[in-house]
């Protein structure tokens, strides 16, 4: 028993000392994204829990400043990818070249791509072919890549934060469904607050801008992503979180309120995405475990991409962010986080 209650507090104060360098580090990304501290925790979740995010939003709003603000403050390796309908396969995880040596032989050699790096930015993944976005997907989901009948690992941690502008379509490829689930995440990025958007032209036009400090590197950030998963979550957010996942299945029992509204619900990912970013959004918040609002506050973020609105409930005019929030209310007795 005594071993056992010093594993516990060893583990609260793990926790503890965790929250309070994850709060330097959002006072790190704050001297260059200003704002916007939903679009920040949600991000940092992403990174704490080892997944991936989608950045959904207009051009101009700080996306490609975030990602690269993170890369610093987390000490991570960062690359970018400009996503274009030319862009192709080998452009993202390399190919193999012939070389010649000085005494004549000749031999491949495997020139790494972009996805071989801890942090990386996928701008605009939507203007890409399915081809070249079908890359990404062993990357995402299995840390390696496939070339040439080789399994390559890519580094520890591996992370994509993906970008995509809601409202330009021509010209894109939306994403299909099963490269969406891959986003433990998605992230709407809004217009700022007046209040915001003033201390975001006063803090950028001058001679000088903010400047972002290390504070993790890649050891602290994989011991941070273990620690998460030890963090205990209670029977009744468990319930919580599949109560709200199957009530948004239509063809589930508890789903038969929206069987007129949607065309599929969220996967059992959503579940897995829920129990690990309420952990990670209670340690942010300075908790040590989560609570049924946590659930509530992440439903949007980690539903929305993983579920399909009927062709009826288009015509009538319903949205996804209504939805899960009217469910949510109903099955939570909370409000979803818009």
């Amino acid at each position: 028993m005594q071993d056992l209650a010093g594993a516990d507090q060893a583990l609260v104060a793990g926790i503890e000392a965790l929250g309070a360098r994850l709060s330097e580090a959002r006072s790190s990304i704050e001297r260059r994204f200003i704002g916007q501290e939903k679009v920040v925790e949600l991000v940092l979740s992403a990174l704490l829990c080892g997944g991936h995010a989608l950045l959904v939003g207009l051009p101009g709003l700080g996306k490609t400043r975030l990602v690269d603000t993170l890369g610093t403050v987390m000490g991570l390796n960062a690359n970018r990818i400009q996503f274009t309908p030319d862009l192709m396969p080998a452009d993202i995880i390399g190919s193999e070249v012939l070389e010649t040596a000085q005494d004549g032989s000749r031999a491949f050699r495997f020139l790494e791509g972009p996805v071989f790096c801890q942090l990386l930015l996928a701008d605009e993944i939507n203007r890409a072919s399915p081809r070249t976005q079908s890359a990404l997907l062993q990357a995402m989901q299995e840390k390696e890549v496939t070339v040439a009948g080789q399994h390559r690992p890519l580094g520890r941690p591996f992370h994509v934060l993906a970008t995509q502008n809601p409202i330009e379509q021509e010209g894109t490829y939306p994403l299909p469904e099963a490269q969406l689930d891959r986003f433990l995440v998605q992230v709407d990025v809004d217009y700022p607050s007046r209040a915001v958007e003033r201390a975001i032209i006063l803090a950028t036009t001058g001679t000088e801008e903010g400047e972002a400090k290390q504070v993790f590197d890649t050891g602290s950030l994989l011991a941070a992503q273990a620690l998460i998963r030890r963090m205990p979550v209670g029977e009744k957010v468990v319930e919580a979180i599949l109560d709200l996942v199957r009530a948004c299945r239509p063809g589930e029992a508890e789903g038969r309120d929206l069987k007129d509204s949607l065309a599929w619900g969220p996967g059992p990912r959503a579940a897995q995405a829920l129990m690990l970013t309420v952990r990670a959004r209670a340690l942010l918040q300075g908790r040590l475990v989560p609570s049924v609002e946590d659930v509530a506050a992440l439903a949007q973020a980690t539903l929305t991409h993983r579920m399909s609105l009927s062709f009826a409930a288009r015509a009538r005019g319903e949205t996804l962010p209504e939805l899960i929030s009217r469910t949510s209310a109903r099955i939570l007795g909370l409000e979803a986080a818009a």
